[in-house]
């Protein structure tokens, strides 16, 4: 199931488009904190799939219960671009436990071609539970699916979710066919259009790079 959220208006929209503005994209503080925001709307949105389990508050006049969820996901990110959209989704889900997961594309010299490395893994144990991997950025897909891979010596989780802020129609296709059937993967926006170089068009850029500065 993929649920692109552009496609049904709301305040996400700016924050989208204030990412893929290059004027805007000159202030790292700015662009930080709009990938935070879209993590924070994603969070709220996939809340509503989780289960939930009555709880009881005392407040100073009274009983009162609400329907609150029944466990929270283990938020998973890969470093180091996934970072602010991580902590979007840590804001809402404050109490998570999270896993970080480092991997890069090797890219083979004189070549447009690239492997992915992961080379650091750090997570709790996932049987059971439902986990959420997010990355700004969904080009090939081949990164996600390695890490969603790694991931699974970990226990087999109840439910996944991967979230992005942009996605490749090719990076979807390809996760639609090595994830699991019930996975459900939610965009922010989908492009069509990959570089040689598998940068996505029109895409926002380097999303590393742009929130943390040029790497060698």
């Amino acid at each position: 199931m993929v649920v692109e959220l552009t496609r049904n208006n709301s305040v996400l929209n700016r924050f989208v488009a204030e990412l893929r503005d290059q004027h805007i994209q000159k202030d790292p503080l700015r662009f930080r904190r709009n990938l935070e925001r879209v993590g924070e709307v994603m969070a709220y949105e996939l809340s509503r799939t989780l289960d939930y389990r009555e709880q009881e508050t005392v407040t100073p006049l009274g009983v009162t219960t609400t329907q609150v969820p029944a466990q929270l996901p283990v938020l998973a990110t890969i470093l180091r671009a996934g970072l602010p959209l991580h902590q979007g989704l840590l804001n809402y889900f404050d109490g998570a436990e999270c896993a970080f997961i480092s991997a890069y594309r090797k890219h083979r010299k004189g070549e447009d071609g690239f492997d992915i490395e992961v080379e650091y893994l750090s997570s709790p144990s996932l049987e059971d539970r439902v986990l959420v991997i997010s990355d700004p950025m969904l080009a090939t897909g081949r990164s996600m699916v390695m890490v969603q891979r790694a991931l699974q010596r970990l226990g087999k989780p109840k439910a996944l979710h991967i979230v992005s802020v942009i996605a490749s129609s090719e990076g979807i296709a390809y996760l639609k066919s090595h994830v699991p059937p019930d996975t459900r993967i939610w965009v922010g926006a989908v492009d069509e259009e990959m570089t040689a170089q598998a940068y996505i068009v029109p895409g926002l850029g380097d999303a590393g790079d742009l929130a943390f500065g040029v790497k060698l």
